[in-house]
């Protein structure tokens, strides 16, 4: 052994062999650890900490593995190596130790490594010592703090379940369920908000909690919420005798409750109380000053949660009651079919939305229907919608074809003073024929339920969302045209309808097919099942739907009449008009003449549109007799009558009149009051 390291120590010639009576007394042991031979030398102190006799010890710290379980020696050896190889000059450590009847305590260790010049390390001189009371000190001591922490807690979890509380209701719910309750570490509760100087109790549980007549109370009434209003102080009750003592109008009522205190605190938000909030105790005996403290700062939380819900209810109820202004107060009768409109607010934002829809009447048995949503969930979103609606109806009203009446709204919308833009679809459908002309702005295909059940999308071509139109100048919307037969249902829809949660929008079209194909025949019932299923899959945005079915009893029938306007400068009408005579004819039982018919009507039209002002009326209609005629009429303003001349071989012009002589059975033009009406009738066979 290096005497210059053993005198530095300053240790006698023979120790360990005569231990310090110190550290005997504290049941602390060292030992002498030799790294060259290996061998540790320790006291019987040291023995003594490891239930060890002196003759039961080699010498070797193997043997300790006796008493020190596999696991802790790994640990313990992998540190002293560690110490060794880091240049380190002392290393500490707790760890279990089996005494010799199996049980097991702590036990820490501190070693002092000395090394010689060349840093090499040569001995590891330290002490042992029985550390079981020290750690059972420490965990009562953890104890306390895990106490505290879990009273503390309190508050956290509390704020934690709140934070996704939007309405009163939802604060209630969280305070109200077990969970809530737990984290409360209470056994009920009861909460009251002030509502023009009166206490409205709006939670009590569990079971029992409530006392009949106190729904409604008064701030000077008996009554600890009362109480802690009017004096915006929390009052502890820390006994029952305090409770019957304070209250004794209240405590008859509660007593089979088994109450041992209870804390009532004011609920104070931005300087002014807004309620109470009492937490009722069955295993307690007292509060803490830590408690009180935790307690109250319980109550401010709460508080601020209840007064955000508050502003938060009153704010969806304006938005919600501007935005029920803005949507049809009725949805008027559509003769020849049936009509079902829903609309259902989302739990985002504000609760509100753009969503809109909209059934217009239109002459000449013709309806529209508008489904649309303004971008944003607020109550700016609302306003625009209401304005869009608006003056969408009056364009549609003003005999505008579908093409023209979304560009006019889309310039509408683009000069308004709003950053908004809308997606929209506009059907304009004439029921007698089932000729349904179709405009999208950037929304979402409608549907189509056929008379078997089945549902399949529309794919409706379409241009860019209103506003967003006007301001990149591409205001050409097509216009598709497609046939409703009768007891088939179109159906139009916002995007809330499928964008639903952990869902693409396919497969969220597709939800919505499969509810359509399932659901129940009567429009209304389907209505209301299309947005329960919504609400079962999660959804999160505002949605509208509108259902429109065509009566099979309004089909067109042998001397059947139909009309419909044709607005100057807008030749798509001309389209929709194309439609209108072929489903006629068709219906009429006259399908081998349908492209005669139409490309003669075509011809009246275009020139009245061409060569007068104003727009012009067409009429088709069966003649009956001694044999079954179509009739075409075209009605225009101009009393200048046509006449049918020679276009020339290289004219462009003059060739309508011919063609609609070669075309027709017979033709005619007949004055009008202030203009003319050009007609032509077919000869067709009899409906079967």
């Amino acid at each position: 052994m290096d005497d210059r390291v053993a005198g530095a120590l300053s240790l006698p010639d023979d120790w360990p062999a005569h231990p310090d009576l110190s550290l005997a007394l504290n049941r602390m042991g060292s030992f002498d650890w030799d790294l060259d031979s290996g061998r540790m030398h320790m006291d019987e102190p040291a023995l003594d900490v490891f239930d060890l006799r002196p003759e039961e010890y080699d010498g070797h710290p193997a043997t300790l593995a006796l008493r020190v379980p596999a696991d802790e020696a790994i640990r313990l050896d992998d540190m002293v190596s560690q110490a060794l190889k880091s240049g380190r000059t002392n290393y500490g450590a707790y760890f279990r130790r089996t005494q010799r009847d199996g049980s097991l305590c702590w036990t820490h260790t501190q070693g002092f490594i000395r090394r010689d010049g060349t840093g090499r390390p040569r001995r590891i001189i330290g002490i042992v010592r029985d550390a079981t009371q020290e750690l059972a000190e420490s965990t009562a001591r953890r104890t306390v703090d895990e106490e505290r922490r879990r009273r503390t807690s309190l508050v956290e979890g509390t704020t934690a379940a709140l934070a996704h509380a939007r309405t009163v209701k939802d604060v209630t719910d969280v305070l109200k369920s077990s969970r809530g309750l737990a984290n409360l570490g209470a056994t009920s509760l009861v909460m009251g908000l002030l509502e023009a100087g009166r206490i409205h109790l709006v939670a009590d549980g569990p079971e029992g909690a409530y006392v009949q007549g106190t729904r409604y109370t008064r701030t000077d009434e008996p009554y600890p919420m009362s109480e802690v209003i009017r004096t915006l102080t929390p009052r502890f009750i820390e006994t029952p005798e305090d409770f019957a003592t304070s209250y004794p109008l209240l405590w008859p009522h509660i007593s089979h409750l088994g109450i041992t205190a209870a804390a009532y605190m004011p609920l104070i938000a931005q300087a002014r109380p807004i309620g109470a909030l009492g937490l009722l105790y069955g295993n307690k005996a007292g509060f803490t000053s830590d408690e009180r403290n935790l307690l109250v700062a319980l109550g401010s939380s709460i508080a601020q949660s209840l007064q955000r819900a508050m502003l938060y209810e009153q704010e969806h109820d304006l938005a919600e009651g501007l935005q029920q202004a803005m949507l049809p107060r009725r949805i008027p009768e559509v003769p020849g079919a049936q009509v079902a409109v829903r609309y259902r607010s989302a739990r985002l934002g504000r609760d509100i939305g753009g969503d809109w829809y909209d059934i217009i009447p239109l002459p000449g048995g013709r309806v529209g229907a508008v489904i649309g949503d303004v971008q944003g969930h607020d109550t700016h979103a609302a306003a625009v919608m209401g304005q869009l609606r608006i003056v969408l109806r009056a364009y549609a009203a003003e005999g505008h074809s579908p093409a023209t009446v979304m560009a006019r709204a889309s310039v509408f919308l683009h000069e308004l003073d709003t950053d908004r833009f809308a997606t929209c679809t506009y059907a304009e459908a004439d029921l007698t024929t089932g000729v349904v002309q179709m405009v999208r702005a950037g929304h979402v295909d409608p549907a189509l339920r056929d008379i078997d059940g089945s549902c399949r999308k529309l794919p409706v071509e379409g241009g860019l969302p209103l506003g967003l139109s006007a301001e990149f100048g591409q205001l050409e919307y097509p216009v598709s045209t497609v046939d409703l037969d009768p007891g088939q249902t179109m159906v139009l829809f916002t995007d809330g309808m499928v964008e639903l949660p952990g869902t693409d929008l396919d497969e969220g079209t597709r939800l919505l097919a499969s509810t359509v194909r399932d659901g129940p025949q009567d429009l209304q019932r389907l209505a209301d099942r299309l947005c329960e299923v919504v609400d079962e899959r999660g959804g999160e945005d505002d949605m509208a739907v509108l259902l429109l079915r065509r009566d099979a009893a309004h089909a067109p029938h042998p001397g059947g009449r139909l009309q419909q306007h044709v607005a100057q400068n807008d030749p798509e009408a001309l389209t929709s008009a194309r439609h209108m005579i072929r489903a006629a004819v068709r219906a009429w039982g006259a399908k081998d003449r349908a492209d005669e018919v139409e490309l003669a009507a075509d011809e009246l039209i275009t020139n009245a549109l061409m060569h007068t002002d104003g727009g012009a009326i067409l009429t088709i209609r069966v003649l009956t007799g001694s044999e079954r005629r179509l009739r075409v009429d075209v009605e225009d303003r101009s009393s200048a009558l046509p006449r049918r001349r020679d276009a020339g071989e290289s004219g462009v012009s003059g060739r309508g009149l011919m063609l609609v002589d070669r075309l027709a059975d017979i033709w005619g033009v007949e004055s009008r009051g202030n203009g003319k009406c050009v007609w032509c009738e077919f000869l067709i066979p009899e409906h079967r």
